[in-house]
């Protein structure tokens, strides 16, 4: 197939229209639950108080918004592919925002801060019944509603696909931090049982003291992505890991919707794998289990490395059905740190995708129980 035919069956495929709403009909549509902005997503999305502000202020001072993206599904309900923080700014602030779709009485953004071009804004609220002087006027509420959006629809006729693929592309960076928040989305939207099982998962004490990681690292999703790490590498076969080339983010991003996709996928497998590589970790090594080991003073140092994760979970995981003896695992994980594969393959400057086809045969030879 050409360029030319690509490109032509790949626009039939997507199938899009946009135009321009008030504010004021976007609170209508979320009023009468005609659009949806998953509150799942919530825990992703970090505004601050003063960028929320900041983006009540633009509204307020005419600064262009930028459009925001929606799917619409088979009963017309809108999905927010790109869009959620903004819309969920304006929602809280007028007092309408259900995070866990439940009513609430208050929210936590109610009150405006101090902003660059409208510090009187400070101690503003939408309409503060008790107290008028720190209410919005009806004219500046009015000026709220009337401002204009460009909506984007992709429309239900388009490939499945589209939407999730759109997602992960205008939520790579802004708002959303980090590759595995854009994933946790994204798998909410595909198969949520999945999602769950996953956040089960790494919610394990055993798993959570093994990896003993920084709270910058948890606030990142940054443990979500080692769960993910472990379910799609422990069991692959070694030819495909020879074929990993490019980002192995993009493959972890990949093989995890096709997961997700999976009708007949054995999570049951997956999660005694998992249960049984980190309660054995955790009685023998606890949070040494995936730090540098020092021969000279015989001590484990530092904190977590993904490499040591890499031979050693899943060097276990792999034989979790015949699994070496729990007494055996400290002097193999010693063992590692002077094997010449690992030393080759885990420094500074050997990228995942190289290492990963050395390192994951590696852990599971030395984790084998003969």
């Amino acid at each position: 197939m050409s360029l030319q035919e690509e490109i032509d069956k790949t626009r039939k495929e997507i199938k899009t229209d946009s135009y321009s709403m008030s504010i004021g009909e976007l609170i209508s549509l979320y009023e009468n639950q005609e659009i949806d902005i998953h509150p799942d997503f919530q825990r992703f999305f970090r505004w601050s108080d003063y960028q929320k502000s900041s983006f009540i202020e633009s509204i307020l001072i005419g600064i262009p918004i930028p459009p925001i993206f929606v799917s619409q599904r088979d009963d017309g309900i809108w999905d927010v592919i790109d869009g959620l923080q903004r819309l969920s700014t304006i929602y809280e602030f007028v007092g309408i925002l259900q995070p866990d779709g439940q009513e609430q009485e208050d929210t936590s953004f109610v009150t405006l801060q101090e902003t660059t071009y409208l510090p009187s804004l400070k101690g503003k609220r939408w309409d503060a019944h008790d107290d008028k002087n720190n209410s919005l006027t009806q004219a500046q509420r009015l000026l709220i509603k009337r401002a204009k959006i460009s909506v984007n629809i992709v429309a239900k006729e388009s490939d499945e696909m589209i939407k999730y693929e759109l997602f992960q592309r205008l939520n790579t960076g802004g708002s959303i931090a980090t590759p595995q928040e854009v994933r946790n989305c994204i798998l909410l939207m595909l198969n949520k049982n999945l999602y769950n099982l996953m956040r089960s998962l790494a919610d394990r004490s055993s798993f959570k003291n093994c990896i003993a990681l920084s709270d910058r690292l948890y606030e990142e999703q940054y443990d979500m992505e080692l769960v993910l790490r472990f379910i799609l590498f422990f069991d692959r076969d070694e030819a495909s890991l020879q074929k990993l080339g490019g980002d192995v983010s993009e493959f972890l991003t990949a093989r995890m919707r096709e997961m997700a996709l999976k009708k007949d996928l054995d999570s049951s497998h997956l999660e005694r794998a998992f249960d049984v590589t980190f309660d054995m970790l955790n009685e023998a090594m606890e949070d040494d289990s995936f730090k540098r080991y020092k021969s000279a003073n015989d001590k484990f140092v530092g904190g977590f490395l993904l490499s040591a994760y890499e031979v050693v979970a899943l060097g276990i995981g792999y034989h979790y059905q015949n699994p070496i003896s729990t007494d055996k695992i400290s002097d193999s994980i010693k063992s590692i740190w002077s094997n010449s594969t690992y030393k080759k393959w885990s420094g500074a400057g050997v990228n995942a995708a190289r290492r990963l086809p050395y390192l994951i045969p590696l852990g599971r030879e030395v984790f084998s129980p003969s």
